[in-house]
C-alpha cells in the first residue's frame, strides 16, 4: 500500500495540527495504521497507531493526552490531532501502516512494512 502524508507546517507551542495518511493502493481495513516521528540526532519515536478494523488506538508515552489518532472510514484516511504542541514535538512525522505486525510490536519501526514520504512539523518557542 502506498501512503500519503499531509498537513506538516510551522504552528507556535500550545497550537494545534491534524496530520493526515492516506493509502492508496488499496483499504486500511485489514492494516494498523500509525505514525512515528523522528527529530534531527535522535531515533525514529513511536508516536501513535490504530488497528484500523477494531478501532483500538495506541499512544507514546510522550503524546499521551495531547495527540488523537482517528479513522475517517469513508476517505481511508487515518488522522493525528496533535494538540497542545511543544518545540519538542519538532520532528518529520512518517506515517506507516503493515497488515501483519502483532500487538508487542507496534511500537517498533522495523515492524512496519510500509512508509509513508515524512511530513516535517515545526513548533516555535
Amino acid at each position: 500500500v502506498q501512503l500519503q502524508a499531509s498537513g506538516g507546517g510551522l504552528v507556535q507551542a500550545g497550537g494545534s495540527m491534524r496530520l493526515s495518511c492516506t493509502a492508496s493502493g488499496r483499504t486500511f481495513r485489514r492494516y494498523v495504521v500509525g505514525w512515528f516521528r523522528q527529530a534531527p540526532g535522535k531515533e525514529r519515536e513511536f508516536v501513535a497507531a490504530v488497528k484500523w478494523s477494531a478501532g483500538y488506538t495506541y499512544y507514546g508515552d510522550s503524546v499521551k493526552g495531547r495527540f488523537t489518532i482517528s479513522k475517517d472510514n469513508a476517505e481511508n484516511t487515518v488522522h493525528l490531532q496533535m494538540n497542545s504542541l511543544k518545540p519538542e514535538d519538532t520532528a518529520v512525522y512518517y506515517c506507516v501502516a503493515d497488515s501483519t505486525i502483532i500487538q508487542s510490536s507496534y511500537r517498533t519501526p522495523s515492524a512496519y512494512d510500509n512508509w509513508g514520504q515524512g511530513t516535517l512539523v515545526t513548533v516555535s518557542s
